[in-house]
């Protein structure tokens, strides 16, 4: 397959992801709740204020993890397959001279006719070798191998610099980012992109002007030839860049960004304001509700007060004597009933039956 094949399934299965976040959130959620709230501890109502807010900021630290994971998993894929110039261990600035010089030093040790037993892999590993060093001392080769990669491997019909630049533009720059654009305005269209959609088309025009300047210009790009690869060389193991290589990652980071904007633009802007306004309006309607449950009993209360001095309507002192001694049995009663005004009484007695002296009445 391609590296144009795989970056164009790469985009599909990021884009694909989309509907995951909602469902790894609500796991993690579930964890988080399970680990900072003790059990018998009531957890935050769904669709509550406080949940809402603990929902928003696991959802963006779940798709900020992700979203570093995948640019992470693509310099590491970039680096495991690696490129001609490490497959021969020449730098990027080795001249053809040294690279034949290599390339014989190599042939020496690995020539299937060399070693001991002949051996698939090491044939293989051989025209591997073979392969880098036609390509790399071939000027028009070598300098379409940087900006698009192996694929130029496929180009039996390319013969001049002039035939694989406009084959790799035709091919990589103009085909994936014509794709991307019906992929992009499909997706729009059935509404799965409302938020940033300016911006997204943006962020489209801007990687691809980009990647055009990338391939077409005679340097690296300035960023990676002169901070990039110097760094690299210098305090890491990490192999430097090449175009195609840096393109390949950028294509990823742009697919982050729009995966980014659908995903975490809408919490984000939010805001707290938002957050506090949403929070208010939920504790007034909760308010609503225990104000309108307050009456609906009051109301029940005064007709069952009611129905009991029916009898006595007509003596107005035994009914305000009633009414009175009623109000307080009713008091009393709500009182004693109370799960914890029960579990104080039987406390309190309980103590006095512990200091009591012996035989004392109600120790028994």
């Amino acid at each position: 397959m391609s590296d144009n094949n795989k970056s164009d399934n790469n985009m599909l299965s990021l884009v694909g992801w989309l509907f995951l976040p909602n469902l790894v959130t609500g796991w993690v959620q579930s964890i988080y709740y399970g680990l900072t709230i003790r059990a018998g501890d009531r957890r935050p109502p769904p669709n509550s204020a406080r949940w809402q807010l603990h929902r928003r900021r696991i959802h963006t630290l779940v798709i900020t993890l992700y979203l570093i994971y995948t640019i992470y998993e693509a310099d590491w894929d970039l680096q495991r397959r690696g490129s001609f110039y490490s497959t021969l261990g020449v730098p990027l600035e080795a001249t053809e001279r040294e690279i034949k010089s290599r390339f014989r030093r190599l042939a020496a040790t690995h020539h299937p006719d060399k070693l001991s037993h002949s051996s698939p892999d090491g044939a293989d590993f051989f025209i591997h070798l073979k392969m880098a060093s036609d390509v790399l001392t071939h000027p028009a080769r070598r300098f379409a191998y940087e900006r698009f990669g192996p694929d130029i491997m496929e180009w039996h019909q390319c013969v001049t610099l002039r035939d694989y630049m406009w084959e790799g533009l035709q091919t990589q720059v103009f085909r994936h980012y014509g794709l991307a654009a019906v992929f992009l305005y499909g997706l729009g269209w059935l509404g799965y992109f409302e938020f940033g959609r300016y911006w997204r088309w943006v962020t489209l025009l801007i990687f691809c002007a980009f990647e055009a300047h990338t391939v077409m210009r005679p340097r690296f790009p300035a960023f990676v030839e002169m901070l990039v690869n110097p760094f690299l060389v210098r305090f890491t193991s990490h192999a430097p860049y090449l175009p195609f290589q840096v393109i390949a990652l950028a294509r990823r980071i742009a697919i982050a960004i729009y995966i980014a904007f659908g995903q975490l633009g809408p919490i984000l802007q939010a805001g707290p304001d938002q957050e506090v306004a949403a929070g208010e309006k939920a504790l007034q309607k909760n308010f609503e509700n225990l104000e309108n449950v307050a009456k609906f009993m009051d109301l029940d209360a005064t007709r069952l007060m009611e129905l009991e001095m029916a009898p006595f309507a007509g003596d107005p002192e035994v009914t305000k004597d009633m009414r009175s001694k009623l109000k307080e049995w009713l008091v009393q009663n709500t009182i004693r009933a109370d799960p914890m005004v029960r579990d104080a009484l039987g406390k309190s007695l309980q103590k006095r039956r512990v200091n009591a002296p012996a035989g004392a009445k109600g120790t028994k």
